[in-house]
């Protein structure tokens, strides 16, 4: 079986978790610090902090930019239901905005749209990889006094104009899932160049404490912590950050490797005319976390038979982004929401293997049976 994803890790991470389990010090601490300057370095950003995943990094994001109970936050449907979820979590309400089923990010005219004066935020994800038109999104945010928080789950290593994804505005919440194109098994980042969300996402995610660990460890005085607000346990371990920092050294290769499969993919199916294929825009540099293929009404067969199909061949497919406002824990409060092209590029998409190492093989397995089952 051809898998739709499986983690890049070698003898590298795993001598370095090995490391960090021998030294004694396997909490939050100086390995975590380290992957985050690594990472900030990486990305542009002035700061980054480590969390348990990117789902706790959108709640901080959340609270930390004020976002808070009767206020509205702007999001796709078309994401996964973690987006939506974050936005819950400080009793705000998601209101969903249509995509543009060409690159499955937000349509920025649909989103003025829906602007209300309950309007405090708009998430931006960059979906799949392929990084959202954020200039856009940043003037419309001046515009109308918003705040502008990027869902970067899956962008790590992507560039919109030249620049990493994670540089261009002021908090941007990164995934190292293991579906992702680095992982430290689970894993969050946030980052910031704005040294207040920086010290308040440091202090929530540690039961909001006011000396942390290490700097209790390092101190030659009794010194005695206080908690001076209702935090969170939202930290990465120095086992993960281990296996980050590697990850971070490999991740161009990574990027370029998975690119290179990327266009294998679209120079073989390019010709068959039932398909649409991933676009990628002049100054947006996909990293191509996942490989998305819409189906056209004329295609021979439907988007299931064809995941069907490829299964019964050996070949794994996951279906299209699912749309939140459809899910059972949304569906009845959103049940007058309509977002035809979110719902159909949902309904009438897969995803197929792309990961690393992927064998040439392998990859021409996936290319053949696309080939005979829909050209």
């Amino acid at each position: 079986m051809i898998p739709i994803a499986k983690p890049y890790l070698t003898k590298d991470e795993a001598q370095l978790a090995y490391d960090t389990i021998q030294s004694g010090w396997v909490t939050q601490g100086p390995k975590v610090a380290e992957f985050e300057e690594k990472f900030a370095s990486y990305v542009g950003s002035k700061y980054a902090v480590a969390l348990s995943n990117c789902t706790t990094a959108l709640h901080l994001a959340m609270i930390v930019t004020g976002v808070q109970s009767g206020d509205e936050v702007i999001c796709p449907s078309m994401s996964y239901i973690a987006t939506a979820n974050s936005i819950k979590y400080v009793g705000a309400t998601p209101v969903f905005g249509e995509v543009n089923p060409e690159t499955y990010n937000l349509d920025v005219n649909h989103v003025e749209s829906l602007i209300t004066d309950r309007t405090k935020a708009v998430l931006l994800v960059h979906q799949i990889g392929m990084p959202a038109d954020i200039d856009a999104f940043k003037v419309l945010s001046e515009k109308h006094n918003l705040v502008l928080i990027e869902d970067a789950a899956c962008a790590v290593g992507a560039s919109y104009k030249g620049k990493k994804i994670g540089s261009h505005s002021d908090i941007i919440c990164f995934s190292f899932h293991p579906r992702k194109v680095i992982t430290t098994g689970d894993g969050g980042m946030i980052a910031t160049s704005i040294e207040h969300y920086h010290d308040r996402i440091k202090l929530l995610r540690q039961h909001g404490m006011s000396i942390n660990d290490q700097v209790r460890h390092k101190s030659t005085k009794v010194l005695f912590e206080e908690h001076v607000e209702v935090g969170y346990n939202y930290r990465m371990t120095d086992i993960q950050a281990s296996v980050g920092i590697k990850q971070i050294d490999k991740l161009d290769w990574i990027v370029e490797e998975r690119r290179k499969i990327a266009l294998k993919y679209i120079d073989s199916l390019r010709d068959i005319d039932c398909i649409r294929l991933p676009i990628e825009q002049e100054g947006y540099f996909s990293n191509y976390q996942s490989f998305s293929i819409y189906l056209k009404d004329h295609a021979p067969i439907s988007r299931n038979e064809l995941m069907e199909k490829l299964l019964e061949n050996g070949i794994s497919s996951r279906r299209g982004i699912m749309t939140s406002h459809r899910e059972p824990a949304y569906n009845g409060e959103y049940s007058n929401v309509s977002l035809p092209a979110s719902e159909d590029a949902c309904d009438n998409s897969i995803i197929i293997p792309l990961y690393i190492p992927m064998d040439d093989s392998d990859t021409q397995k996936v290319i053949d049976n696309l080939r005979s089952l829909l050209a």
